[in-house]
């Protein structure tokens, strides 16, 4: 016979979601630390693919717990029911964890006058045996730095616009990937200084102030180009020296 003793069920309820909130701590840890350092969380979406995971996981276990645990149940049947809430919600974590991962940001790829970012989902399956040699096809913790390498002939143009049409983007391409240093030329000169942004959304000129403030750097020695993201532009600031980029802003360039 089931009891409904809420003192009991309401402490292992409580007990269950600690130890839920320790695992998604744990889970944090590695998908905003490892897979999406910022700003990848904002731009990827990796921030609200995790709190959706861990809103079901977190708070759906306990209350399972809170509806099936009794007391009054021999110790067998509580510990099997136990025992399936944890494995069913450990499978939960374990699939949305993979699902966070597809999406994850292995690429940052300079692409003829912008910055995109390419998620491992992106990337083509049929294409990973074309990765130049020197080149993790998709890093574990990324994203790397790379280019996209410019056509060698026009048949190469037109095919790739082909399959952009398809909706495969060239930066996603491991055949028209490049190591970063071999497109610094390029990168150079299509960026752009910073008082043509500051031109550009003078509402905006603080913002753009106090982001190359918290990086060290000033609009007189740092220039821009856009960034492509999942779901929006966003504006990469560059060192003019090197093209590495050294701060991000959610602003779209144009």
């Amino acid at each position: 016979m089931t009891t409904w003793n809420w003192r009991e069920r309401g402490r292992a309820a409580t007990i269950h979601f600690g130890l839920s909130m320790a695992v998604a701590i744990a889970a944090a840890l590695l998908v905003f630390l490892g897979w999406y350092p910022y700003p990848y969380r904002e731009i990827s979406g990796g921030r609200e693919l995790f709190l959706i995971l861990v809103t079901v996981d977190v708070v759906i276990g306990p209350l399972i717990t809170l509806m099936i645990f009794d007391r009054a149940k021999p110790w067998k049947e509580l510990r099997r029911d136990l025992a399936v809430v944890a494995l069913l919600q450990a499978a939960a974590l374990v699939y949305g964890l993979y699902t966070v991962s597809l999406a994850r940001p292995v690429h940052l790829v300079f692409e003829i006058d912008r910055f995109r970012v390419v998620s491992a989902a992106e990337v083509p399956e049929d294409m990973m045996d074309k990765v130049p040699p020197g080149i993790d096809t998709l890093p574990l913790f990324g994203p790397t730095l790379l280019a996209v390498r410019p056509f060698r002939n026009e048949n190469e143009r037109i095919e790739a616009t082909m399959v952009a049409l398809q909706g495969i983007s060239l930066s996603a391409r491991p055949d028209l990937w490049q190591s970063f240093p071999e497109a610094l030329p390029r990168v150079l000169a299509a960026a752009r200084p910073v008082a043509d942004l500051k031109g550009r959304h003078k509402s905006h000129a603080g913002e753009i102030d106090a982001v190359l403030a918290q990086a060290g750097r000033r609009a007189d020695n740092t220039a821009w180009l856009p960034l492509v993201g999942r779901k929006s532009f966003w504006t990469a600031f560059i060192d003019p020296a090197n093209g590495q980029p050294v701060a991000f802003l959610p602003l779209d360039p144009y």
